[in-house]
């Protein structure tokens, strides 16, 4: 694909230009030819990008209003700027679209939420005695990648199957290269130990071969040769071989018949099935190769009610093989309007020709039955979850005196052992439960504090977190968001309600997680909440509603207080399910908290104290180490000591003495 070329169009008409007088501008410069447009708010933020087959006849749809849906209506209105990039084909076009969907993450397009990588199956080719393993990520190790799979669980329980039938090793290549006898997997019969000699490399090279044989798709051919083999052994009396190769084929099987519905005519194949219901919508996708089923995984990407289902999908496709290996068939449960050309894209990528299609008849369209069947179900269970989430969210906007449901929530606690390793963590909670990508930590580096001053503690998170709130996001703290959402509603001329924020957000679009949060908690009690509500005060933050939750007496729970500012403190009923809600985010943030102070603090034990000498690298660290024995023992060495060890000249056996004996 060529390098696209970057078009300008010119400054709007005024800097406080908005709308179809703005757009209405740029379309007098634009060419006939293909490319990606890009609209942007005020602030220069993205709104929306969007490819055309014709950039000026596209981007003239939206200088008028009438017939718009209320979402387009929106984004027209917001758009202040816009940017073009020219490209030679449409194909090229759709391509640099899902790119910068995906990175630029606009608020009016469809995006995938779960943008993690799919794990796969790596065997390695940078060994002479190759490994089988799982990996993630970046392929940049040299082997052979097999999958996607759905899960780390499917890659597991492959991989366990495989041992059994081809006794391929697992293990890293530093414990391979220590073995100075076979490990327990090879008592067991799950690997043919290369590494203390119990097998030839050659013959280990012709086990990993019908291994990768395997996963490429010739399992049937695998089988037959391993049956062939048994049979050979048993002619021969040699029994305990044909046992070998009897288990081998049993462990084929099993990893054949455990993988659900295996197909019998596809052998490569993506399986797309789509569902809306409650103005949500689930994708969900099987992964089939070497004709078995690899897993399935169901997605929720964001979307805007008006969307229909193959429109999210034709969407959804480009991004989500923005990163991924393409298969040769896509299977589609719905018929969307650019199929021939997502095709095309696709082939160009992959470098293979990929077929796009909607299966009508036979076992394909059975598939897609199935894979509709696990959308629709999919979707049930995370309607039931959201909303009982969201009865519970508009229950703590009551409780707590909030104008509107929240949307996000944070929670903060400290965790330390006498002031030692000390660490704040914040968790966060929403519609959909915890969003755990938005997990932060904070490692306590004020060296002004008193070791275990909590205040003090709390006081340096709140201000590490909001100093960045107010430097990133300083245009969507709670009260400028409510603002903007009332000046939208007063643009389309509907009332303001007084929950204007979360009612209209319920009834559009699904809602997105904001940057501030509608409510914070402080594990604490008055003392913390009231040293949490000076330091926003001092940051100039007063549009930020704080709880301070203390533990009950002997820290029962269902006998927490609570405090806010300006009210009396107040409990809730035993079985109030607020009060059970709050109790999770609170053990939540808990978890988080301790969980990052051990690990601190397993990092701290296993640090040297010769790794803070200036000048004392890894080489003289290992001489130190290995004339002393211990860390201890150079401490109490004297200069001469010192300097008798090979590499230690006289000022540094003076920098490690001074060290030691400040």
């Amino acid at each position: 694909m060529s390098a696209p070329v970057f078009e300008s169009a010119g400054a709007p008409l005024a800097p406080d230009s908005r709308g179809v007088d703005v757009i209405s501008h740029f379309v007098r410069r634009l060419p006939l030819a293909p490319g990606v447009y890009r609209m942007l708010d005020g602030d220069g933020e993205v709104l929306y990008v969007g490819k055309a087959r014709s950039l000026k006849k596209r981007v003239t749809s939206y200088t008028r209003l009438q017939g718009q849906s209320n979402r387009i209506m929106r984004m027209i209105l917001a758009t202040a700027s816009m940017e073009f990039v020219t490209t030679r084909t449409e194909t090229e076009a759709l391509l640099l679209e899902a790119n910068l969907i995906k990175r630029l993450r606009p608020r009016f397009n469809v995006l995938l939420r779960d943008d993690k990588s799919f794990p796969y199956i790596l065997v390695t080719g940078d060994h002479d005695a190759p490994a089988l393993v799982k990996h993630r990520g970046a392929r940049r190790r040299k082997g052979s990648y097999f999958g996607p799979f759905a899960s780390a669980g499917a890659v597991n329980g492959t991989i366990n199957a495989l041992q059994k039938a081809f006794l391929v090793r697992n293990c890293s290549d530093s414990y391979y290269a220590n073995r100075s006898r076979p490990c327990l997997l090879h008592q067991i019969k799950r690997c043919a130990a290369p590494c203390t000699g119990e097998i030839s490399l050659e013959d280990y090279a012709g086990l990993v071969a019908e291994a990768k044989a395997f996963l490429s798709g010739r399992s049937q051919i695998i089988k037959k040769e391993l049956a062939t083999q048994m049979e050979q052994a048993s002619e021969t009396l040699d029994f305990e071989r044909a046992a070998v190769y009897r288990d081998r084929l049993a462990a084929l099987s099993h990893v054949q018949s455990h993988q659900g519905i295996n197909p019998q005519t596809v052998e490569e194949a993506d399986v797309f099935a789509v569902h809306q219901e409650g103005g949500q919508t689930c994708v969900q996708v099987f992964f089939f190769r070497t004709g078995q089923n690899w897993g399935n995984h169901a997605q929720f990407p964001r979307a805007d009610r008006s969307l229909t289902e193959a429109e999210v999908l034709e969407s959804f496709l480009a991004q989500f093989y923005d990163d991924k290996p393409v298969p040769r068939l896509v299977l589609l449960s719905h018929d969307i309007e650019e199929r021939d050309l997502l095709a095309a894209a696709l082939t160009e990528r992959s470098g293979h020709k990929v077929e796009v299609s909607v299966p009508r008849r036979g076992e394909k369209k059975e598939l897609i039955e199935h894979a509709v069947r696990n959308a629709r179900e999919a979707l049930g269970r995370r309607l039931a979850e959201t909303s009982s989430q969201a009865r519970l969210l508009k229950g703590v906007a009551k409780v707590f005196g909030l104008d509107a449901t929240p949307h996000r929530i944070e929670v903060y606690d400290n965790s330390h052992i006498m002031g030692t390793n000390a660490v704040g963590g914040m968790i966060v909670a929403g519609l959909e439960g915890f969003a755990k990508g938005q997990y932060r930590k904070f490692n306590i580096k004020s060296q002004d504090l008193v070791p275990g001053d909590d205040y003090g503690m709390m006081r340096e998170v709140l201000t590490r977190r909001f100093s960045r709130l107010l430097k990133e996001h300083a245009d969507e703290r709670p009260s400028v968001r409510k603002a903007r959402a009332e000046a939208d509603l007063r643009a389309e001329g509907a009332p303001i309600a007084a929950e204007t924020e979360a009612e209209g957000a319920e009834n559009s679009e699904p809602v997105v997680m904001p940057a501030w949060p509608d409510l914070v908690f402080i594990d604490g009690g008055l003392g913390q909440l009231n040293a949490v509500r000076e330091t926003l005060q001092e940051m100039g933050i007063d549009d930020v509603p704080l709880v301070g939750i203390a533990k009950g007496p002997d820290r029962d729970a269902g006998r927490e207080k609570f405090f806010i500012p300006g009210q009396d403190s107040f409990m809730l009923p035993e079985r109030d399910p607020v009060l059970y809600f709050v109790q999770r985010l609170r053990d939540e943030a808990h978890r988080f908290a301790i969980g990052t102070h051990r690990a601190r603090r397993k990092k701290d034990i296993s640090k040297s104290p010769l790794d803070e000498i200036a000048g004392v690298g890894p080489a003289r660290k290992r001489a130190l180490l290995r004339h002393f024995g211990t860390a201890k023992a150079v401490s109490k060495a004297g200069i001469s000591d010192l300097m008798a060890v090979e590499g230690v000249s006289e000022s540094v056996a003076r920098t490690v003495y001074d060290h030691f004996h400040e």
